[in-house]
């Protein structure tokens, strides 16, 4: 069996320098090699410009807001700026605000916590469960996962102009799957959301980081995104828009920060008056290293041209699926259909092997990372699977053995940063894992599949 190596158009462009690039890894068949990122849409690897960025920043580290000395006001001018520049990355209005959060998960918590009493939200099962389950307190629909992104608006469509009693909605929605990679007509989807009188946020944790993403010429109210998938490190996101169901709701945490005035009342008790500015929910200390990394992001990402980016990462996309295409024992996994568009995330299983022993193998024989499991998108999955909603199956934890089919998939993910060699290597590994099995034996070990150390190598 073999796999076409033909290279990149290196005219296109050139991957961005990421941390990590040069990183060797053990292979339990001898030796070490570097190791290929392939799994971008869990944590894309820190770009080295973001990295700098913030090396340089770390020795004026202040405390932001408060503090009178000269590190506390450049340490405060930095966040704001960064806010004003996360602003212009997303395409701003002019009164919509920009929050600082910990992750896409924690935005839309945020957002979950803010809406109106009765609010009725719909979202799709196709959803990551950061969409798909932070609205406990609301009447919630879940849509039915559609087959074109034209079923998608008219499915939306049915459901919102179904709905009684006619009061405030919201529709939450992915841009790009973080299972299938397939771009959702998001455009479209806020034009039927507002057509019936409702509003709509756009959770861009897979999107924001291989397409560009304008609040204003999309018409979402929010969007949501996480910066340890826009090529920063860990521990900060952004929920952008409207700032009016924000301001009306009660802060998200209460404490220093978040508080304007707080007096105590002659019958014990306090009295507090909030914060009308986007600080209103970011109580506490923030993370200003996080947030600074994000605006590092946006900026590179901006500068590099999103024309470009887009460009090459279609010509991986395309070299992909094809390299999986001559492999005929490999389903590709696909809502909408081979010729959907898509951003840097493909998954697929392989006919006769355990999804989390491919994945295994494909790391501890080529130094692959890869994922394997449900991808905290359970019932998508198992939609695509063709499995019964409730068949076993954790995220991230097979429960069949190597060798047994499990109800999970394979996901391959890459970006800005990936270079071609990885891709390539990924596609011969596929094959060679296909036509002459793994060179080890593995077992599983706490829900995971591994080498088995105490094995001779099978060959």
């Amino acid at each position: 069996m073999s796999v076409s190596t033909a290279a990149i158009d290196p005219s296109v462009c050139a991957p961005m320098p990421v941390l990590g690039k040069d990183v060797t890894v053990p292979l339990v068949t001898g030796g070490e090699v570097t190791y290929a990122a392939l799994d971008y849409a869990a944590s894309a690897p820190a770009l080295q410009r973001v990295w700098d960025d913030v090396a340089a920043y770390a020795p004026y580290y202040g405390s932001v807001h408060r503090g009178a000395g000269y590190l506390s006001q450049l340490s405060t001018d930095l966040f704001e700026n960064s806010r004003r520049t996360v602003a212009e990355f997303l395409g701003c209005r002019e009164d919509d605000q920009v929050v600082f959060t910990r992750s896409t998960t924690d935005s839309l918590n945020l957002l979950a916590a803010a809406i109106p009493a009765g609010c009725q939200v719909f979202v799709f099962e196709t959803e990551h469960h950061a969409s798909l389950l932070p609205w406990r307190d609301a009447q919630v629909t879940y849509l039915n996962a559609p087959r074109t992104p034209a079923q998608a608006v008219e499915t939306l469509e049915r459901a919102l102009a179904d709905r009684d009693p006619y009061g405030p909605a919201l529709v939450c929605v992915t841009g790009a799957s973080n299972v299938t990679g397939e771009l959702w007509p998001v455009k479209e989807l806020a034009a039927a959301a507002h057509a019936h009188g409702a509003r709509i946020v756009l959770d861009a944790a897979q999107l924001a980081p291989h397409h560009p993403v304008d609040i204003a010429e999309l018409d979402v109210d929010w969007v949501a995104f996480s910066g340890h998938k826009l090529y920063a490190p860990f521990g900060s996101g952004v929920l952008a828009g409207r700032s009016d169901w924000l301001l009306a709701a009660e802060p998200y945490l209460a404490g220093g920060g978040a508080s304007r005035k707080v007096a105590r009342r002659a019958d014990g008790g306090v009295d507090v008056d909030w914060h009308t500015t986007a600080a209103r929910h970011e109580a506490g200390s923030p993370n200003v290293i996080g947030v600074y990394s994000i605006a590092s992001a946006c900026k590179a990402l901006t500068e590099a041209g999103f024309d470009n980016l887009v460009a090459r990462e279609q010509e991986l996309v395309s070299r992909v699926r094809e390299g999986l295409a001559e492999v005929p024992e490999v389903q590709v996994l696909s809502l909408f259909g081979d010729d959907a568009p898509q951003v840097g995330v493909i998954s697929f299983v392989v006919r006769g092997w355990n999804s989390s022993h491919f994945a295994a193998a494909l790391s501890a024989e080529y130094g692959i990372g890869v994922r394997d499991g449900l991808f905290c998108a359970h019932p998508l999955v198992r939609t695509l699977l063709g499995s019964d909603p409730q068949d076993p199956g954790e995220c991230g934890a097979p429960e069949a053995e190597p060798g047994e089919r499990s109800l999970n998939a394979i996901r391959v993910s890459f970006g800005a940063g990936t270079p071609d060699e990885h891709i390539e290597r990924f596609l011969r590994a596929v094959s060679e894992l296909v036509s002459d099995g793994a060179q080890w034996k593995y077992r599983t070990e706490d829900g995971r599949c591994v080498p088995d150390r105490g094995t001779a190598a099978q060959v």
